[in-house]
């Protein structure tokens, strides 16, 4: 392991890491770059969230990232949707009145495919449909784009690790080198983001969240990054992250989320964050530039 990152870890433990990370020019900021720009859920602010349309949206305004959310139905396929529930952002409610609580899991594919999941949003988008994850990454091929990809509540689904590496894989999208330019995947659950590294350990992985420093020694076994509510961050949590090498022997790095205007960007993007997740992703980029 990287000396610094042994050094962190001991400082942190100590309760003094603001003593070994000071506030000061963050990695990013010093080699003169911007940070990337990813559409959360597609261009979710102008588009039904999750949907081929949203990605769409994405292509048009030129973003190379989307952010996605997967789950699994009742007979195994995986599918692009962030709540556990289909109330939100379809009309399960009124296809299957009989229904409730109208989980995910609960429903075959077929019967998600029925639903409509773009009337929630405007009447210009009724009849937009849940994808399939390989629809998603079909759509994502068509325009070149790039995935960061969530593993959605992987208590309720065991085993959606391997199974979701395994639709990328009949997808291609394992074959290509390095995958770290077009593929990450990350949880909320450090388990599940630990299976997917043990699973398949050239695949970039992130950590959803603000785990304290004192736990990133351990996190910086299995995660490329640290990805945590813009709300929560400071320079130097920043810089303490980007101060672990990860298990691909790189500096970790931090994308922050859900930043939708152009003064927070400017903020975020001035501790020296690596990515900003955005529901608009033109006004980050244009506030940011990258």
């Amino acid at each position: 392991m990287h000396a610094r990152a042994v050094a962190a870890s001991t400082t942190a433990l100590l309760g003094t890491a603001a003593l070994l990370f000071p506030v000061s020019p963050a990695r990013a900021a010093q080699a003169g770059t911007s940070p990337l720009v990813i559409a959360h859920r597609g261009a979710s602010a102008y588009a039904p969230e999750n949907t081929l349309t949203s990605v769409d949206r994405a292509a048009e305004l030129g973003i190379h990232w989307v952010e996605n959310d997967v789950q699994r139905t009742r007979d195994g396929e995986l599918v692009v949707i962030h709540d556990d529930n289909l109330r939100r952002t379809t009309d399960a409610e009124e296809v299957f009145p009989g229904r409730a609580p109208w989980k995910v899991k609960d429903f075959t594919a077929a019967e998600i495919a029925r639903l409509d999941a773009g009337s929630w949003f405007g009447p210009a988008y009724a009849g937009t449909r849940v994808p399939t994850l390989e629809q998603f990454v079909h759509r994502l091929e068509r325009h070149r784009q790039k995935l960061l990809l969530e593993i959605k509540n992987p208590e309720l689904y065991p085993g959606i690790e391997r199974q979701t590496l395994k639709v990328l894989g009949n997808e291609g999208w394992l074959d290509r080198s390095p995958l770290a330019d077009r593929l990450i995947v990350q949880s909320f659950s450090a388990d599940s983001v630990r299976t997917v590294h043990e699973l398949k350990p050239g695949v970039k992985t992130g950590l959803l969240g603000t785990p304290p420093v004192s736990d990133l020694l351990d996190c910086a076994e299995f995660a490329d990054q640290i990805n945590p509510s813009y709300s929560s961050l400071s320079p130097a949590y920043v810089s303490s992250v980007q101060a672990f090498d990860g298990p691909h022997g790189r500096p970790m790095e931090v994308f922050a989320w859900t930043v939708d205007d152009a003064r927070t960007a400017q903020r975020v993007a001035g501790y020296g964050v690596d990515g900003i997740i955005t529901n608009k992703p033109d006004v980050v980029r244009k506030a940011v530039g990258g």
